[in-house]
């Protein structure tokens, strides 16, 4: 029988681009009730991703592939429908992981995420 991958990395939460939701500003202030820091966060994103919509009561997450709530661009996000389209967890069981034009977005911003999806299947 065929058994899928263990959604965690060394107890960290990787999402399904390769983010660590473990130590994001946002899944932080959540599972903290921290609005100070859901303040902050929604000040950085605003400029990180010039999106002047995003504001202290958006930012609420539990994480990419944990049950709960969800940052509203996540229920539309293209990477997450991809992997779940191709019946992976992460883009790290995807052959294109290398190559994919969607998830280098997030990569190019955050090299890590790569790094982590590579760590995954170590």
């Amino acid at each position: 029988m065929h058994q899928k991958k263990i959604i965690t990395m060394k107890n960290t939460l990787i999402s399904v681009c390769g983010l660590n939701c473990e130590t994001c500003e946002a899944r932080i202030a959540t599972i903290t009730n921290d609005d100070v820091l859901r303040k902050k966060t929604a000040e950085q994103w605003q400029k990180m991703f010039n999106s002047p919509e995003i504001n202290p009561s958006s930012i609420n997450c539990t994480g990419c592939r944990m049950d709960g709530v969800k940052i509203a661009h996540c229920n539309d996000c293209k990477i997450r429908s991809c992997a779940q389209n191709k019946g992976h967890q992460t883009c790290g069981d995807c052959n294109d992981l290398e190559s994919c034009e969607l998830v280098s977005m997030v990569h190019k911003f955050s090299p890590d995420a790569l790094t982590n999806l590579k760590n995954i299947h170590n």
